[in-house]
């Protein structure tokens, strides 16, 4: 166990650069296999997303306590609008996405700090976008996609003794969520009906 002096931003600076040089010499043992899935609640828009066992290294890590479940919606004065009857405010999958790319923007700042020995003693990242919904409902074709955002930005606050702009720039973009959204990728979607899922049993 790490002592006290040994500790910074809640991390063994030793374990984790053992844990880096292991992962550097054996890469297959740190490959992750991550997943989610969502079920729909009857009312348009609103789905119960659950978030449970993740692979690692080919194992799979599953456990009751990593159970998660994140009711998702809508904007409360948008569905009202929209025709919703009895409509609630809920978390939108858009501000999910957003509160996850600030968030691991952090991570990717944090666990270089700690591996390159700096301090940091505030840290705050704001995303904001304009986004426009004309795609979802049909109104525009599919091929305007590239339009739905515009004006993403990232702004990152941080105090450090030791602060290097140029080297928080860095650690940001090494978020994994950060690669997600702002390197161009395809998902491989499927679609399968009920008689599809039986044939596959």
């Amino acid at each position: 166990m790490a002592s006290e002096g040994q500790v910074t931003h809640g991390v063994d600076p030793e374990a984790l650069a053992a844990f880096a040089e292991h992962a550097a010499e054996n890469p297959e043992d740190v490959q992750l296999g991550l997943s989610a899935r969502s079920t729909y609640e009857g009312t348009a828009a609103h789905s119960l997303a659950t978030i449970d066992s993740y692979v690692l290294g080919g194992e799979t890590i599953a456990r009751d306590t990593r159970e998660y479940t994140i009711p998702y919606g809508g904007w409360k004065e948008v569905l009202d609008a929209g025709g919703w009857v009895g409509a609630t405010d809920r978390l939108e999958p858009i501000e999910a996405a957003l509160s996850a790319l600030v968030s691991c923007i952090n991570v990717g700042i944090t666990i270089n700090a700690v591996a390159n020995g700096v301090d940091i003693d505030h840290l705050e990242t704001r995303v904001r976008t304009d986004f426009d919904p004309a795609v979802l409902f049909s109104l525009e074709d599919l091929g305007n996609a590239d339009t739905v955002f515009e004006n993403l930005t990232a702004e990152i606050e941080i105090e450090s003794p030791d602060l290097d702009k140029d080297e928080v720039d860095e650690w940001a973009r090494r978020a994994p969520v950060y690669t997600l959204v702002s390197l161009e990728q395809d998902i491989n979607l499927t679609v399968n009906t009920p008689a599809e899922v039986e044939a596959d049993d």
